[in-house]
């Protein structure tokens, strides 16, 4: 299944908020959104923010091929048994089209946030006894002790805000098989002052968020690299921007490191709820 999984979702897929709108006004541009990025070559959609396969319905019906996904779903905010009946329903009526990320979240987001690895096992139990497959979930994996669960109950890992360095280590826990599928953010801006201005809006809601903070501290940074916005150092390690070149380039260093697809966000200073289609093009230009 490893390989099949691999193949649907491509090198390349699109990270976004905006994708997973409920706002029925917005409907129909996220259904066009979808079906172009399905014509410009991106094998997958992660709907980013607390989403759930409720929000991969439009985009599935709007395609043909698309892999969506939720990037994550949040195992203190819906209940095991019902991420099990509502994937087995989307399943029956559009088979291998979706895919159940999960993560433990935060807890400045969580309230019953508690020994989370602890819950994540059971959350995990939980979906097997409702005969979830194992094979069509992915973790939200930081650290190595919820990397060996992405490998050894889900079918590979999601991680998000990550480095190529954190790549290399999470592919070398994983082993061969088990998909590896990075979130990527990206600064369509050549100016290094407004490439990194940007960076940093963007990364300051992570920066109070301990688990992305305690991963950067294990992968080689420092504490002097965590404040007033973060470092350059951390900036430029986290954010591909540039030019298209360069871009290019950063994106590939993922693939070097060990990933297997590459889910590319958007960042550009507007809302998280937009859709930057121009964007979009660009990247699917430029990564052809």
């Amino acid at each position: 299944m490893s390989d099949a999984l691999k193949e649907s979702v491509g090198r390349y897929g699109i990270w976004s908020v905006g994708l997973r709108s409920e706002d029925p006004s917005r409907s129909g541009e996220v259904a066009e959104t979808a079906a172009e990025l399905e014509e410009l070559g991106y094998g997958a959609v992660w709907l980013g923010g607390n989403s759930a396969a409720a929000n991969a319905v439009p985009l599935i019906e709007a395609t043909s091929t698309l892999t969506v996904g939720t990037s994550i779903q949040s195992i203190w905010q819906h209940e095991a048994a019902d991420s099990a009946a509502s994937f087995a329903e989307l399943e029956a009526a559009r088979p291998g089209r979706f895919l159940l990320g999960l993560g433990v979240s935060h807890a400045k987001l969580a309230d019953q946030y508690r020994r989370p690895y602890s819950a994540l096992v059971a959350y995990l139990d939980a979906l097997d006894a409702a005969h979830a497959p194992a094979d069509r979930r992915l973790l939200a994996a930081l650290g190595p002790k919820t990397l060996e669960l992405a490998r050894d109950r889900a079918a590979g890992s999601i991680p998000y805000l990550v480095t190529p360095e954190h790549t290399a280590h999470a592919r070398e826990i994983l082993g061969e098989a088990p998909l590896l599928a990075p979130e990527l953010a990206v600064v369509l801006e050549s100016d290094p002052t407004r490439a990194r201005t940007l960076a940093r809006e963007f990364l300051a809601l992570y920066l109070a968020l301990p688990n992305y903070t305690n991963n950067f501290l294990r992968h080689g940074f420092t504490e002097d690299d965590l404040t007033n916005g973060g470092s350059d150092r951390l900036v430029d390690a986290l954010f591909a921007w540039g030019d298209e070149t360069t871009i290019r380039a950063r994106v590939d260093t993922f693939f070097e490191a060990g990933a297997d697809h590459v889910a590319l966000q958007v960042v550009d200073g507007e809302s998280r709820d937009a859709l930057p289609r121009q964007a979009w093009r660009t990247l699917a230009s430029l990564l052809a």
